[in-house]
């Protein structure tokens, strides 16, 4: 593989529509609601929410091999494998990757100071909340991620919803509005289910490393009742924003894009071997970026119409 390819292995380039996707929706909100759009605003926020997202997958990978989770899902069987593996694999060295994970971090610092000083030092607030969210997910002391408490599925919420959505719109129009967090609701909310349908992967080799995932706390069959709940709940949200006139009522077609989950859980069991779950990843990446892709386009429509 040439460089880029590994490069794209490495960070997990693949699912980085879950973060371009709400930068996009507080970019259009912006357009449609205020008839305001900056373009360079536009592309520096873009490339620093890219380079922001990158860096949570390749330090969520860092200190989960240094933890010693990567190593156990390797030796548990029928685990699957969700990080890179590049690590525990030993096809790059420590050092590498780290110097690769913090180029990113430092791309997105610099395009956040850059729109501090030509849209408000407010932006600066969400800069740093997602570093930190980022870093200490699976990062000591805290480790959040780790504690089975719903701290790692609130900091996602935040981290691929509420914060991408309403920084985007702030770093467009100056000032903060109530719209934006409706709109940050349903994508939010699916990015936060991708993330906890993740963990039915391997929780077993989680549960080995003392990573106290929800799975890893209710059990199986409790997590795949909260799974099709939270499924429910985001979509919910999507009928709530087009009641509250937020999103137009065409927008309620982004419903249809819960309907391969739904073909999912219904092959589901209360008890399924990990690679079961494969197909529930693919349908809940599809969900979130479907659903924020079909908000986005109605948001456009109606600005155009």
């Amino acid at each position: 593989m040439n460089k880029w390819s590994l490069f794209k292995q490495a960070s997990r380039f693949g699912v980085i529509p879950v973060m371009l996707i709400p930068v996009v929706l507080g970019t259009v909100g912006a357009y449609v609601w205020e008839g305001i759009f900056h373009p360079v605003l536009f592309i520096i926020t873009f490339v620093g929410a890219a380079a922001a997202h990158l860096f949570s997958n390749m330090v969520n990978d860092l200190w989960d091999f240094r933890n010693g989770t990567d190593v156990e899902a390797h030796l548990t069987p029928e685990v699957i494998m969700t990080n890179s593996g590049f690590l525990s694999g030993g096809v790059v060295t420590e050092r590498l990757f780290a110097i690769l994970t913090w180029s990113l971090l430092a791309i997105a610092v610099i395009c956040g100071t850059v729109l501090s000083i030509l849209s408000g030092w407010e932006i600066l607030w969400f800069v740093g909340g997602g570093a930190l969210i980022a870093y200490f997910y699976v990062a000591p002391p805290l480790r959040f991620g780790y504690r089975g408490k719903g701290y790692s599925e609130l900091a996602i919420f935040l981290a691929f919803g509420l914060m991408p959505v309403m920084g985007t719109y702030y770093v467009q129009t100056g000032h903060f509005s109530m719209k934006p967090i409706w709109l940050s609701l349903p994508v939010g909310l699916l990015t936060t289910l991708l993330l906890f349908n993740h963990h039915f992967l391997h929780w077993k080799a989680d549960q080995q490393v003392g990573k106290r995932t929800l799975v890893v706390v209710w059990g199986e069959r409790k997590a795949l009742i909260f799974s099709r709940v939270l499924l429910f709940i985001s979509y919910a949200s999507l009928v709530m924003c087009v009641v509250l006139e937020v999103l137009p009522v065409y927008a309620l077609l982004a419903l249809l894009t819960a309907l391969p989950a739904l073909r999912v859980y219904r092959g589901l069991k209360s008890y399924n071997a990990s690679p079961a779950y494969l197909p529930l990843m693919g349908a809940s990446l599809k969900a979130s970026t479907r659903c924020g892709g079909v908000m986005a386009l109605a948001l456009l429509v109606q600005g155009i119409l």
